[in-house]
């Protein structure tokens, strides 16, 4: 399960990011349309993959080297 497990936890996370930030790029009113309550949470994480953009891509691409070395 991704909640007990560290790296798998931090998986979901980068791919909510990447995820959100696409949406909002491809289809900014689904995302911009929820920015408060639960699904705020997916604003948030659109938001944050843009402005983080460069990092959270070093993320991805550790992350993907770290899967590929197990």
């Amino acid at each position: 399960s991704a909640l007990f497990n560290f790296q798998s936890l931090l998986l979901v996370i980068l791919l909510l990011i990447c995820t959100c930030t696409y949406v909002r790029a491809v289809a900014p009113r689904l995302i911009d349309r929820n920015k408060e309550g639960f699904l705020g949470l997916f604003w948030m994480s659109a938001r944050i993959g843009e402005r983080l953009s460069p990092y959270v891509a070093l993320a991805c691409v550790t992350m993907a080297i770290t899967l590929l070395v197990q």
